[in-house]
């Protein structure tokens, strides 16, 4: 398999390259938002961001926000990880997956959803080039050849609308340019995890410039299976996208900007593991073992997305009109022995491996189309009172299909259960801008929005005969919501260097319905509203050496939308807290400390606690309860949950990253380490000594040298270092069944880029 991915990749690499002919020119500066004139050395550049839907300094926007820039994402994107190389790259953000590399699920302030179905929806929103990716398997299009990423934390319903209460994480890719310029990436690294990133940008007339960008990103199969005796059957992945943009810019009044991308995903799906959780403990077992799986079921992903966008920009006079045009689908397909083991002995599990009965499962998602429109229309900034406003609209079809499999005989399919879903929401919406004075800004925003759901399941299809009872009977749900968001901030030029700012923002998420399936019953969670606070500073220090941004906050949610996964009754259901709260701190911090060493260091706390009183959930069988228990009439034990922690929520995240540089010639030798750490989580929503995530600690070092005015760089790189291996999810259907940061192993490589 090695020699094959090498081939393919020497193959790709071959035309790519031949892409950027000589001639092309030379263009060390692939970011166009970077300033005309570079700062002085040992000084920051500005930030510009586009929170409330326009670029702005970061400093003059009134929201929680942090960027990460094309240095830490060509690092991250050299190990060749997914959107979970994401997670507390900045404060309060963490990532994480039960689905391998196809669906990541977001969380900010310690506020997301564990929700595993195709059709679940999260209160953080991915916004790809202004078009907005709703479906949880599309926000796994792959980070590459992008101009920064922006993570605005808190409530952003006013200008983004539904499903943003936790806040949103913004992609922008480079744009096309008529500048003649490239770059192409590549690199091999340990378990043969080879990269390959390239861009090019031709200036075809005047009028008319194309940006084409490609990845990559494979990795060999590593782990192995101890129950057949195969090795190196999985682990691995290739993971392949484009993306071709088009801008058109007669005058001065008018530009249009065309986006076509696509990706094409195979690998393993995550691997669960039984009994490796020691009982009593958040402890992996003695001699736990990586690199092997003991497991009799099937595993596999495959996924492809396509899609495109055409984004229209008209001058007018003091107003520019803005329409947003997009266009998404995809096909998904992912299947996992979710028992983590083999056999079906009906025992206290005793071993790894060993499991009461199987449960093999897969789900795939087919007919898939997401539509959007936007129009908006804005006021010159330069005036005292400024504004805009706007419409959207969104429509999406798609069907889900939830198998089961036999695994004792051979992987035979038990069981169908078909879903379709319709949403569709219409918006309108509008902000204002008022400089009160000079040091003064006022700036508030409303949204109306109305959102319509609605879920078919038909019965389920048993190509085997089997009899078991099944929760699904051509079930059908609806649900219809309209609702108001708004935001009120203010900011405060406290220096010419300071801001001082406060803002009260709310926010919704839709309401969602679980299908119905072999385990699951059908269930509806009504729609969730929050209400945030939140103060801070932002300031640039030294003479721009530094720069510090630091806030406070405080969120309400009612209605919390919740997933109860496994107990007893091994199903998962939707379930609504009456409220939950969250608030805490977060830091960013950028600074020279000598005129060649750069370091940033961010850091959050964020406490957050569901209040419900009546609120319960299924027992876990196998672990350790930490919350009070009953009985209830029909037998079951079921866990009050009120005043726990959300899942998945640490209460301390940290990154930190150190840069030297030493000019050398025409180059520089350099040394990049990079750091994240977060604390302990609760993967469910009770308490056990068992279904915890110890600390976490990560980090990559990288060093190099570039060389002709930044035009070649030759980099030896390492990520996750510490080879530290622990529990980052689990299972409780029925045993200790955990899965491990695999997707993430210790692998050292070699990297060599060009710019042209």
């Amino acid at each position: 398999m090695r020699e094959l991915a090498a081939k393919r990749f020497s193959v790709k690499f071959s035309l790519v390259a031949g892409l950027f002919a000589p001639g092309i020119g030379v263009y060390a500066q692939t970011n166009p938002a970077a300033p005309a004139q570079a700062p002085a050395a040992g000084q920051l550049q500005s930030v510009t961001v586009t929170a409330e839907r326009r670029e702005e300094n970061i400093k003059n926007v009134p929201v929680s926000a942090s960027i990460i820039g094309d240095e830490a994402l060509n690092v991250l994107n050299s190990g060749g990880q997914d959107m979970q190389m994401l997670a507390g790259r900045v404060p309060s953000l963490n990532v994480e997956s039960s689905l391998g590399r196809a669906f990541p699920r977001f969380y900010i302030r310690g506020y997301g959803n564990v929700d595993f179905h195709q059709n679940a929806s999260q209160p953080v929103s991915l916004v790809y080039d202004d078009i907005v990716l709703e479906s949880p398997v599309l926000k796994g299009f792959p980070a590459f050849d992008l101009d920064r990423i922006e993570v605005l934390r808190g409530p952003q319903g006013s200008l983004f609308g539904r499903n943003t209460p936790a806040g949103v994480v913004k992609f922008d890719s480079v744009k096309p340019s008529f500048k003649q310029e490239g770059y192409v990436s590549v690199s091999d690294a340990s378990y043969n995890t080879a990269n390959l990133e390239a861009a090019v940008n031709l200036p075809i007339n005047g009028e008319l410039a194309a940006r084409i960008s490609v990845l990559d990103q494979h990795r060999d199969d590593w782990v192995g299976n101890s129950h057949t005796g195969k090795a190196d059957q999985y682990g691995g992945y290739n993971d392949n996208a484009a993306r071709l943009q088009l801008l058109y810019k007669p005058n001065a009044d008018f530009s249009a900007l065309a986006n076509l991308h696509e990706r094409t995903m195979n690998g393993s799906a995550s691997l669960f593991r039984a009994n490796i959780i020691q009982k009593g403990t958040d402890n992996l077992i003695p001699g736990f073992d990586k690199n092997n799986i003991a497991t009799d079921g099937q595993n596999g992903q495959h996924l492809d997305n396509y899609g495109g966008s055409l984004r229209l920009q008209w001058k007018l006079g003091d107003y520019t009109l803005h329409s947003t045009t997009g266009y998404e689908t995809v096909r998904m397909f992912s299947r996992g022995d979710v028992d983590g083991g083999y056999g079906a002995v009906f025992a206290p599990p005793s071993g790894p491996g060993l499991i009461p009965f199987p449960v093999e499962s897969a789900d795939g998602t087919s007919g898939h189309h997401q539509f959007t429109q936007e129009f908006r229309l804005e006021s010159d900034r330069k005036q005292k009172l400024s504004w805009q406003s706007g419409l959207f609209f969104f429509d999406e079809k798609y069907k889900v299909d939830s198998y089961s499999y036999n695994s004792l005989a051979n992987g035979v399919l038990t069981g169908d259960v078909k879903s379709q879903q319709k949403n569709d929401a219409l918006a309108v919406f509008g902000s204002l801008n008022y400089a009160l004075s000079d040091r003064i800004d006022l700036r508030a925003g409303l949204r109306y929005t109305h959102d319509k759901k609605d879920l078919e399941t038909a019965a389920v299809n048993k190509p085997d005969g089997s009899s078991d009872l099944d929760k699904s009977n051509g079930l059908s749900a609806s649900t219809s919501v309209s609702k108001i968001n708004w935001d009120l901030s203010g900011v405060y030029k406290l220096s010419d260097t300071t801001n001082l700012y406060s803002r009260i923002a709310t926010g919704f998420r839709g309401a969602t319905i679980q299908p119905a399936g072999s385990f699951n019953p059908m269930s509806v969670a009504n729609p969730e509203t929050v209400t945030s606070y939140e103060v801070g500073f932002k300031s640039d220090l030294f003479d721009r050496r530094a720069r510090l941004n630091f806030d406070i906050y405080n969120y309400d949610v009612k209605n919390q939308q919740l997933s109860a996964v496994g107990g007893t009754s091994n199903s998962t259901i939707l379930l609504n807290a009456k409220k939950s709260v969250g608030r805490g701190a977060e830091l960013d911090l950028e600074t020279y400390l000598t005129e060649n060493l750069l370091m940033t260091l961010g850091g959050s706390y964020n406490f957050t606690k569901i209040e419900d009183k009546d609120l319960t959930v299924g027992a876990c069988a196998a672990c350790t309860i930490q919350n009070p228990t009953f009985v209830n009439a029909a037998g079951a034990t079921l866990v009050r949950i009120d005043g726990n922690p959300l899942p998945q929520a640490p209460r301390w995240v940290a990154n930190f990253t150190l840069r030297y540089g030493l000019p050398y010639k025409n180059g520089e030798f350099f040394a990049y380490t990079d750091w994240v750490y977060r604390s302990a989580v609760n993967f469910t929503l009770y308490r056990s000594a068992e279904y915890v995530g110890k600390p976490l600690l990560t980090g990559g070092l990288r060093l190099g040298y570039k060389w002709d005015h930044e035009r070649y760089e030759l980099a030896l790189f390492g990520r996750n270092i510490t080879n530290r291996v622990q529990l980052i999810g689990g299972l409780d259907f029925n045993n200790l069944t955990g899965f491990v940061n695999d997707t993430n192993p210790r692998i050292f490589g070699l990297q060599f880029t060009t710019r042209f």
